[in-house]
C-alpha cells in the first residue's frame, strides 16, 4: 500500500448548505434523539402504545433473546478515510469538505494510512485475524447526505476477522459478584461514513451538512451472542475503553463518535431463532439497554397475542422509551455490492513476509503494530487486584467511570492510608455524591489532594470516621478549605483524654439505668445505644473502639 500522500481537494473551501425535499428522504445514520437523518421516514409514536420492558416469563411460554450488535466508530484521523479534509467536530457546516468528499467527476479516493493502521491495531487488541489482503467495496444506496451514491467499504474481504471480546457483568442481590462473557467478532471494516441531514419541520425541509462525510469509520460486527440489554451495553463500553485505550477512537458517544446498531430477535428455547429487527443509530449506553429490552419485550407481547415480527428497522425515541418503526429492513441485493474500482487491494505485511530493503513509509507491518500495543483495560483490571487486592467488580468500577481510576491513582500517591480503605471512599463516598448530582469525575469540587489528605487524617486517628464524613460533606460545599482547616474550625478532633472519655462513660450510664439492665441481661442492643449515646456526649469526636472498651470495663466492674 502506497504511503499517504497530499489528496486533491480543497479542505478549508465552504460549501453552501443544500436543501432537499423532505418527503423523499428516509431513516440513516443519526445520534439518537437528535433533528438528523435517523428519524427520517418514521411514523407517528403519539399512538404507539408504550410498553415497559419486563423479563421474559418463564415456564411453558418461556423465550430467549438473542442479540447482536454493528458498531461503528470514528477513528482518531487528522483527516478522512479517502480525502484531504481535515476532521474536527462542530466545525461551521460544509466547512471541511474537499471535492472528492463531494463527489465530484474526476476526483479519486486515496487511502488514509493512519485509519489501516488504526484498524490493525484494533484488530490486534481483540484477538482477530488479520487479513494481509483485504479488498474495498461499493455499496449503493441513495440519500441527500451521500453524493456519491454509494459508500466505500469491505464487504468481501475486511481488513480483520474472527476475534473475541471479553468484558464482565455484575450479578446477585447486590450486584456483587463478577462474572466474565466473551462474544465473538465476525469482522472488522474500514469504511467511510456519510453526512448529516439536518431537518427542518416548521418549513419542511432537510439541511445537508457534509462535514462528515468521508470521514473513517472502524465497523465492528458482534456476534449475536448476548441475550439482554445490560450484556449489550457492557460489551459496548468495554469496547469503548479499548479503543480509548489504543487511542483508535475517542469513542465519544455523545458526539456521535461511537454508534450502534442492535439486531433483536426471540424465540422458544430449542426452537429456530425467530425474526429479527434492527434498532438503529444509538449513541449512548444506556439507550442502548433500554432499547434492546423494551423491544425483546415488544417482540414476546407481539408474539404471545397472535401477532407476527416484521423484518424492520426502527429507532429508539429516548423520551417516550420505545421503539418505533422507520422502514422496511434492506435485504443485500438492495446494495448492490460491487469492487471499488478505484482502489487496489490493501496489502499488509508481517515481519517474515515483508521484502528486504522495502520502504517502511510504503508498507504497513502487522508485527510493528502489535509490539505498540499499549497497556489494555483486562491488564490494568488484573494490575489493580494484584497490586491493592481490590476486589474484581471494584477495578471494574474505577475503569468504567470516566477519570475515576486516574482520580484514585492521585489519591493513592498522596495519603498513607491503605488502599483498601481509599478503594471504599472513592467507590462508596466519592462515587456516590458524583452520582447523586449528576457530576463527572472532572466536576467534582473535592481534589485528589483534598481527598488524600482527608484519609491520611483519618488514619492517623487525628479524627473518627462519621468526623470525617462531616469533613467530607464540608469539602464538598466549600471550594478552597483544607480538611485541617475544617477540622480546626469545627473542633472535630478526636478525643484523647482518657479521663474525661470515662467521665462522660460513667456519666451516660448513670444516667440510663434501664439500658444497663439490659446489657446485664442479655440485651446486646443495649451496650449498642449505650455506645451512641457516649459518642453523641463527645459529639462524635471519640473513637468508637476506646467508648466501647470503656463501657464493657465499667459494665463488668
Amino acid at each position: 500500500m502506497a504511503a499517504p500522500m497530499l489528496r486533491w481537494g480543497c479542505a478549508g473551501r465552504r460549501w453552501a448548505l443544500a436543501c432537499v425535499d423532505r418527503g423523499s428522504s428516509h431513516g440513516r445514520w443519526a445520534p439518537t434523539g437528535s433533528t438528523s437523518s435517523g428519524m427520517r421516514g418514521q411514523c407517528c409514536v403519539a399512538q404507539q402504545p408504550l410498553i415497559r420492558a419486563q423479563k421474559p416469563r418463564k415456564g411453558e411460554h418461556e423465550w430467549a433473546a438473542v442479540v447482536g450488535l454493528e458498531i461503528h466508530a470514528q477513528i482518531s484521523s487528522n483527516s478522512k478515510l479517502f480525502s484531504g479534509s481535515r476532521v474536527h467536530f462542530a466545525a461551521p457546516p460544509n466547512s471541511l469538505v474537499s471535492f472528492f468528499d463531494a463527489s465530484l467527476p474526476g476526483t479519486l479516493p486515496v487511502l488514509n494510512r493512519r485509519c489501516v493502521e488504526a484498524a490493525v491495531m484494533t484488530g490486534l487488541a481483540l484477538n482477530c485475524h488479520i487479513n494481509k489482503k483485504s479488498l474495498f467495496d461499493r455499496k449503493h444506496y441513495f440519500y441527500a447526505d451521500l453524493p456519491a451514491g454509494y459508500q466505500i467499504t469491505q464487504q468481501r474481504l475486511p481488513v480483520a476477522v474472527n476475534g473475541s471480546l471479553t468484558y464482565g457483568i455484575c450479578v446477585g442481590n447486590k450486584q456483587s459478584q463478577m462474572i466474565t462473557k466473551t462474544v465473538r467478532i465476525k469482522q472488522i471494516q474500514l469504511e467511510q461514513d456519510s453526512g448529516k441531514s439536518l431537518h427542518d419541520d416548521l418549513r419542511s425541509q432537510t439541511l445537508i451538512d457534509l462535514n462528515r462525510a468521508g470521514v473513517g469509520l472502524l465497523e465492528v460486527v458482534l456476534e449475536p451472542d448476548m441475550s439482554c440489554g445490560e450484556e449489550a451495553a457492557t460489551a459496548v463500553r468495554e469496547l469503548q475503553l479499548i479503543l480509548q485505550a489504543l487511542g483508535t477512537s475517542q469513542a465519544n458517544m455523545a458526539e456521535g463518535q461511537l454508534r450502534v446498531d442492535a439486531n433483536i430477535s426471540v424465540h422458544h428455547p430449542g426452537e429456530p431463532l425467530g425474526v429479527r429487527t434492527e434498532v438503529k443509530n444509538l449513541n449512548s449506553a444506556r439507550f442502548l439497554a433500554k432499547a434492546i429490552d423494551y423491544e425483546i419485550q415488544r417482540q414476546i407481547n407481539e408474539l404471545e397475542n397472535g401477532g407476527e415480527i416484521l423484518n424492520e428497522t426502527r429507532s429508539f425515541d429516548s423520551k417516550l422509551g420505545c421503539t418505533v418503526p422507520m422502514r422496511d429492513k434492506e435485504g443485500k441485493q438492495d446494495y448492490r455490492f460491487m469492487p471499488e474500482p478505484n482502489l487496489p487491494p490493501l496489502v499488509l505485511y508481517d515481519t517474515a513476509s515483508l521484502l528486504a530493503g522495502a520502504d517502511s513509509q510504503q508498507v504497513i507491518n502487522i508485527d510493528r503494530i502489535r509490539e505498540r500495543l499499549p497497556e489494555l483495560p483486562s491488564r490494568t483490571r488484573e494490575k489493580l487486584i494484584e497490586q491493592y487486592g481490590m476486589l474484581p467488580e471494584h477495578s471494574f468500577t474505577l475503569l468504567n467511570e470516566v477519570g475515576l481510576l486516574e482520580f484514585f491513582q492521585n489519591v493513592i500517591k498522596e495519603t498513607r492510608a491503605a488502599p483498601k480503605k481509599v478503594t471504599s471512599w472513592v467507590l462508596n463516598t466519592f462515587l456516590c455524591h458524583l452520582k447523586q448530582q449528576n457530576l463527572a469525575v472532572s466536576e467534582s469540587p473535592v481534589t485528589p489532594s483534598a481527598l488524600a489528605e482527608l484519609l491520611t487524617l483519618l488514619d492517623r486517628k487525628v479524627i473518627s470516621s462519621s468526623a470525617a464524613k462531616q469533613v467530607f460533606e464540608e469539602l464538598w460545599r466549600s471550594k478552597g478549605k483544607t480538611p485541617a482547616q475544617i477540622v480546626s474550625e469545627k473542633k472535630l478532633e478526636l478525643m484523647e483524654d482518657q479521663a474525661a472519655l470515662e467521665q462522660l462513660c460513667q456519666a451516660v450510664l448513670e444516667g440510663h439505668p434501664e439500658l444497663v439492665m439490659g446489657v446485664k441481661k442479655g440485651n446486646l442492643k443495649a451496650i449498642n445505644k449505650l455506645m451512641g449515646l457516649a459518642r453523641k456526649a463527645t459529639q462524635n469526636r471519640a473513637d468508637p473502639t476506646v467508648i466501647k472498651k470503656i463501657l464493657e470495663k465499667k459494665l463488668s466492674a
